[in-house]
């Protein structure tokens, strides 16, 4: 998802994210549970729902170690610290979204298991050989350089360690209807086919465990745009940060129909 267009304090985006919160009937006063605020803090296809499915297709353990790249508000990366457990570093350039992200966590109750990075998914500030696993949720196709993207989530694996991500794919036609939840424009959207993704993994040194086109999946679930399932709170929504949002969830499911895009997700790892 691409960030608003304007930058906010840190207090702006607090008073934002706590206005849309006691709108929808929640009191930030009370710990939050990581599923209450799903329809605000998964920003990928499929919300909260899609993110469980990577959870399990991944194994994510309690005595991971994992790297969220993209993270957002950092939904997943509290969905994780919260179950199964693990230790999440959450890296993002908005600094709204991190921002948020902090508050957030601290509205769970999960500050102690959760650190945010504001930085790029192309020069990430660890070790080599520093996590269990990596998760990106529609984060590649704002990045071009795919291969030092993948190069990057290489290094920072332990040998064995699983990349575990959802994306979408070009399709046998080029985007035509814009704005689209990750790019305003054309110029903003960087997809590459599912065969170029799959190549520049191997050429990475990736070994694919799962991998699989679910646009089928994604036609008969919530809009492509990102926003989950209804929920009690249904006046909390990715709309609290991201502008136009139901022209963009059109546009994109519009191009998922019309075989455009494609939506992916994988689990690979690290070759030794």
């Amino acid at each position: 998802m691409t960030s608003l267009e304007a930058h906010y304090s840190v207090r702006d985006v607090e008073t934002r994210i706590l206005a849309a919160l006691r709108a929808a009937g929640l009191d930030p006063e009370q710990r939050l549970s990581p599923e209450v605020l799903g329809a605000l803090d998964h920003f990928h296809t499929g919300g909260f729902r899609a993110s469980r499915v990577l959870q399990e297709l991944a194994q994510i353990r309690a005595e991971d170690r994992v790297l969220d790249i993209g993270a957002g508000l950092a939904g997943a990366a509290r969905m994780l610290a919260a179950s199964p457990g693990c230790r999440v570093d959450c890296i993002e350039l908005s600094p709204d979204y991190c921002a948020g992200a902090v508050l957030l966590n601290r509205l769970t109750g999960l500050e102690d298991r959760i650190e945010v990075h504001r930085c790029s998914a192309l020069e990430l500030p660890f070790a080599d050989d520093s996590f269990d696993a990596v998760w990106m949720q529609n984060v590649g196709m704002n990045i071009a350089d795919k291969r030092r993207l993948y190069a990057e989530v290489h290094r920072v694996l332990r040998p064995g360690g699983r990349f575990a991500f959802q994306e979408m794919a070009a399709g046998e036609t080029a985007s035509s209807y814009f704005p689209l939840p990750w790019a305003t424009h054309p110029a903003e959207n960087f997809l590459i086919s599912a065969e170029e993704m799959l190549s520049v993994l191997d050429e990475t040194g990736f070994v694919v465990d799962f991998f699989e086109d679910a646009s089928n999946e994604q036609l008969s679930g919530p809009p492509v745009g990102g926003a989950p399932e209804v929920t009690a709170q249904a006046q909390l929504s990715l709309s609290v940060y991201v502008d136009n949002l139901a022209q963009k969830a059109e546009n994109a499911t519009r191009s998922l129909q019309e075989g455009q895009i494609q939506f992916v997700r994988g689990v690979f790892r690290a070759k030794w």
